[in-house]
């Protein structure tokens, strides 16, 4: 769990995701043929296979959500713009690290009353991300030397194992980089050759498995990301997409993409034949890279895995280590056996 833990607790946004790029770089690196980045900051790494010449590409994301500084006002707090999407109810009393000139701690809060001053009709009011800004503690003359408009903010938090399961910021999507390598660490014999791209501003609309897969052009596309586990209190058992424990996840839809029917119906298969747990995917709302993936040039047949995830889009994304474990596993056998299907429909 140490890589894991490196890669949720590194900062980096949309169009800043150079600390994860270089993680993952150096993690890929003894294992692959070549690496690339190319012009907006993917890394696409490419393991050569046995013979058939066929290009499987498997992306996750590197991007996690969080801030860029918009505004420093005259008492040196900061104002900030959301790079990707918040549930405002999330970030209430919250610590924020914001990557100036260095790295300096600060705390995120609402411009609204403390609570022992609302008044009933102030406590009814709900919230907006661009309700909250940053306190750094210091004075806007000393803040204005250390950061910068533009600068980026990303949530504070600490990996945990907590039982069976793990908790983080950010397993939306350093769990999908993780088992991307991890998988390519356990490959053995594979004929296809694999496309492993760490993506960047999937949180901004897929970019950069769009321009990715453009250059790649694949024969298979797999997405590796997360998704909602609605197994807790409030939710109902219809509703809740995925539950922790239950196995990886195999998506049949969500609101980009469809997967392949036939990617879907091996990917089953090769998890019942080697004994891998797995549950069955529909999200209503969301997507993955699988949905640019899916559109390029002249279209490719896609799937995503999912890792199940409660508290998406907050700093306590909480997984399953058995599912984390299932989802490398089914990973690795598919691309090993990957020559062997026929999806063309």
């Amino acid at each position: 769990m140490e890589l894991l833990k490196r890669l949720t607790e590194t900062a980096g946004i949309g169009g800043r995701e150079e600390r994860i790029r270089s993680i993952v770089i150096d993690e890929l690196r003894d294992y692959v043929d070549e690496i690339q980045v190319d012009a907006i900051g993917n890394v696409i790494a490419l393991k050569r296979g046995s013979g058939s010449g066929k290009k499987v590409m498997i992306s996750g994301h590197m991007d996690e959500i969080g801030f860029i500084v918009t505004y420093i006002d005259d008492k040196g707090f900061l104002r900030l713009n959301p790079v990707g999407g918040f549930d405002p109810k999330t970030l209430v009393a919250q610590r924020v690290k914001v990557h100036g000139r260095e790295d300096l701690d600060g705390v995120l809060m609402p411009g609204i009353k403390p609570i022992h001053l609302m008044t009933p009709e102030e406590a009814k009011k709900s919230l907006a991300v661009s309700d909250f800004f940053v306190d750094l503690g210091r004075s806007k003359e000393e803040v204005e030397k250390l950061v910068r408009i533009g600068d980026f903010v990303t949530l504070e938090r600490d990996f945990l194992e907590i039982g069976d399961n793990f908790s983080a910021k950010a397993l939306d999507d350093r769990a999908g980089v993780y088992i991307m390598i991890e998988a390519i660490k356990g490959l053995s014999k594979h004929d296809v050759d694999i496309y492993a791209v760490g993506s960047v501003q999937e949180e901004q609309g897929l970019r950069g498995a769009t321009t990715s897969a453009f250059g790649v052009q694949p024969d298979i596309g797999v997405a590796l990301d997360v998704t909602i586990a609605g197994d807790i209190p409030g939710g109902s058992p219809h509703a809740q997409i995925t539950a922790l424990g239950a196995g990886a996840a195999i998506k049949v839809m969500d609101s980009a993409s469809i997967s392949n029917y036939k990617l879907v119906d091996f990917m089953r298969d090769i998890a019942e034949e080697n004994g891998i747990k797995y549950q069955m995917e529909i999200l209503p709302r969301g997507g993955t890279d699988a949905g640019a993936i899916e559109r390029s040039r002249t279209g490719c047949p896609v799937i995503t895995l999912s890792l199940p995830t409660r508290y998406v889009h907050s700093n306590v994304e909480t997984a399953n280590k058995k599912d984390l474990e299932a989802t490398v596993e089914l990973l690795t056998k598919f691309l090993e056996n990957a020559h062997k299907g026929d999806f063309t429909l």
